[in-house]
């Protein structure tokens, strides 16, 4: 095996050392889990098990255990909605599952549901401010129904942007359970990506109709499955891949493929046979350690994915005892190179890039730099070093071959020694504005460090009101506070990306500074998101006036302002959104105890 590259030691080393106590006080919580009777389904008593059962039909004497080697009971937690694109093929799923688990000598049940909702419906509008909040709403939802305590695994059914992490938060807290992800799979390549960004832009100038657009995003999301960009959805699924969740290869294979079918009955097959063997080393809380984070931060900069994830891992890792900090980001990104360019970082799709060699070629490049800790656990093989694979049908019956050796397209995927960028897709920041993300995988190496005055806005709705009035059309860095996660709960701001970009186009230096988010598919503005501390908790970026001359500096990691900000008044709360309508007062609570960005920007698990 390749040793490992010295700043991936310094930093599981670092995490480790960090994590020490509150991973040791989660690894006895499973200890107590698995040794108490309350966790084991053969000391449920008669009536809790009839309750258990009682729709279970033919099936119900396995959940009821009565024969005398009781069969595995395998919980599944949907996030099936018919709304989401990614979702809708879960509708038929728990039918599948239940089937091959009967077959493979188990039982199975729905134990709950998740709901799931979707940024791309909620963008710029007021359902964005609950988005990251549902994170923790997902995690509990999963807990609520894995409680009952009837179950020997879990099959967790969810692709989308809160959704992953919000399964894999609530499935840590029954941590004595092997859980395997199920994916759901891409839809078929529509309109390519940059024809559709085209006319975002066209549109955003006036010069193409809302028809215009309309027939452009129909033809862009068109069918079942994830849409088809290197958003945060995908980027879950790579995440999913290389902390050893799922079977290996499983991502990207169309929902309605044959191929996807034996994956999920597989997958099934896989859950009972972990449930039968009690091998507590599978169990998820135990096999996601320390290894399997960095990992996925790895993956994250080497794939140039979604920068919710510097929010999304640090709040997964906390609820397995794991503590993960910017820096740790940071430190990975100055060596991990970046493997592939998949829009918006360049024109191709995940099935391009699936095709090209995917994730099993990323794994095995990884791998053999010694950029990715092999020994690493998996569900469905001992370590993440066997998991460079991918899956195929050959005479109907499922099996693994080994992933690539080269890519097929060079322009989309490229091993280590000839990478698209010698660093990683995302950078961090930090300053007298204080703490913050960059993606720079999309962002032309010209644009790294870039430095101009500020225009204060509130909301986007304002922004977009200078926009159309022209108050824009200079060089200008965009400042938009008041969107963290106490503020309002942290909404995306995508609807900008077009007329930033619009702006950029004309000559102009143009970059974006806040407290919120921007989308996992962040483009070619320079965006220093997640400001962290955020306005609305004393963050320096509340003090920061029209005219200040702010920089960017993606190449050295600063983010400053020429300005004695210490001087100058707090923040003015007044410019925060209502805290009423459309369901904003029912999530008042969590806003009031969010965690700072670097965080999670939910409820600190770590305090």
């Amino acid at each position: 095996m390749t040793d490992l590259h010295p700043t991936l030691q310094k930093v599981l080393r670092r995490v480790r050392d960090r994590s020490a106590d509150s991973r040791a006080a989660y690894l006895a919580d499973i200890e107590a889990m698995t040794n108490d009777s309350d966790g084991d389904r053969s000391q449920v008593s008669c009536s809790n098990l009839a309750h258990a059962a009682a729709a279970a039909g033919p099936d119900q004497d396995d959940v009821l255990g009565t024969a005398a080697e009781p069969k595995p009971n395998i919980g599944i937690i949907t996030a099936y909605n018919d709304m989401l694109s990614a979702h809708q093929p879960f509708e038929g799923f728990p039918a599948m599952i239940r089937s091959a688990a009967r077959a493979a000598g188990g039982t199975a049940q729905v134990a709950g549901g998740v709901p799931a909702m979707c940024d791309g419906v909620t963008q710029g509008r007021p359902g964005m401010e609950l988005s990251l909040l549902s994170r923790d709403v997902i995690a509990m939802s999963t807990a609520v129904g894995l409680s009952h305590n009837v179950y020997d695994a879990a099959l967790c059914l969810g692709v989308c942007d809160k959704i992953v992490p919000g399964l894999v938060m609530g499935a840590l807290q029954f941590g004595h359970l092997p859980m395997i992800f199920l994916p759901a799979g891409p839809m078929s390549s529509g309109l390519p990506n940059e024809e559709k960004a085209a006319i975002r832009a066209a549109f955003a100038k006036g010069e193409a109709t809302r028809e215009d657009l309309l027939k452009s995003e129909i033809a862009a999301y068109h069918g079942p499955g994830t849409c088809t960009f290197y958003g945060t959805a995908n980027s879950n699924q790579m995440l999913m891949e290389i902390m050893g969740l799922h079977l290996p290869g499983s991502a990207f294979i169309h929902p309605h493929s044959d191929l996807r079918h034996a994956l999920t009955v597989a997958a099934t097959e896989e859950a009972i046979a972990l449930a039968k063997s009690g091998n507590t080393d599978k169990s998820i809380g135990v096999m996601l350690d320390e290894r399997s984070f960095v990992n996925a931060i790895v993956g994250l900069h080497a794939t140039g994915g979604s920068t919710n994830h510097t929010l999304h891992l640090p709040a997964m890792a906390a609820a397995a005892g794991i503590q993960l900090r910017w820096e740790d980001f940071a430190d990975l990104s100055e060596v991990v190179p970046l493997l592939a360019r998949v829009y918006p970082n360049g024109g191709a799709d995940v099935n391009h890039f699936h095709a090209a060699g995917g994730i099993g070629f990323v794994i095995k490049e990884l791998l053999a730099a010694g950029l990715l800790d092999g020994s690493a656990g998996a569900v469905a093989a001992d370590t993440i070093s066997d998991c460079a694979r991918e899956p195929i049908l050959q005479d109907n019956a499922l099996i693994w071959r080994d992933a690539p050796d080269k890519s097929a397209d060079l322009n989309i995927l490229r091993p280590v020694s000839d990478a698209h960028a010698q660093q990683g897709g995302l950078q961090m920041l930090s300053g007298n504005i204080g703490k913050a993300v960059i993606k720079i995988s999309a962002v032309d190496p010209s644009r790294h460090h870039i430095s101009a005055p500020a225009a204060i806005f509130h909301d986007e709705a304002s922004v977009k009101a200078a926009y159309q009035a022209g108050a824009l059309n200079r060089d200008v860095i965009v400042v938009v506070r008041g969107q963290g996660p106490v503020a309002n709960g942290m909404p995306e701001l995508h609807s900008l990306t077009p007329l930033l970009t619009n702006l950029q186009g004309q000559g102009y230096v143009v970059g974006l500074v806040t407290d919120g988010r921007m989308s996992g598919a962040s483009g070619k503005i320079p965006a220093a998101i997640h400001v962290s501390p955020e306005a609305a908790k004393g963050g320096m970026i509340g003090r920061i006036q029209d005219g200040d001359i702010i920089t960017i500096d993606a190449t050295n990691g600063t983010l400053t302002v020429d300005a004695g900000l210490e001087e100058r008044a707090e923040f003015d709360a007044t410019h925060l959104s209502s805290d009423t309508t459309f369901a904003r007062d029912m999530f008042a609570p969590m806003r009031k105890a969010a965690a700072d960005a670097e965080f999670g920007g939910g409820l600190n698990q770590l305090g």
